[in-house]
């Protein structure tokens, strides 16, 4: 896709991603409000990487980077824009800042029920890891 352009997500645009995630992300995280996206971005600013065309937001991924793992969360493009490279681009956004910052592998975070997104993250190269599971434990209510 021409004049598609990633980039870091500011203060600004967290209204816009919030109202985006709900038409354009599967599932909903505890952390899908404005303070969660804040800290998000107040502690890595680079972390929420935005794609855009024509001055649309159409994709976004959260890419994560702890010291020791790279995290994918958030992958989302509009519906109406799937199937344009706009994942890819994003994924590659991400890879490329992991690889900058020391990281050697990426792992992904995507809902067992989401079909579709597994053909997307292994077309991508990844695959499911299936001697871990995830455990959780809210820490608030």
């Amino acid at each position: 896709m021409t004049d598609l352009r990633t980039r870091a997500a500011t203060p600004d645009d967290l209204d816009t991603v919030l109202a985006f995630w709900k038409t354009a992300a599967e599932g909903t995280s505890i952390s899908d409000d404005r303070a969660g996206v804040e800290r998000l971005v107040g502690r890595d600013p680079e972390a929420l990487i935005l794609a855009e065309h024509g001055g649309e937001l159409v994709g976004t991924v959260i890419a994560g980077f702890d010291g020791w793992r790279c995290h994918l969360y958030r992958l989302a493009v509009h519906p109406d824009r799937r199937r344009q490279g706009i994942g890819s681009a994003l994924l590659a956004a991400a890879e490329e800042r992991f690889v900058r910052l020391g990281g050697r592998r990426g792992d992904a975070m995507v809902l067992t029920r989401n079909e579709t997104a597994h053909h997307a993250w292994r077309a991508a190269g990844y695959a499911p890891e299936e001697t871990w599971r995830r455990w959780v434990k809210p820490l608030v209510d």
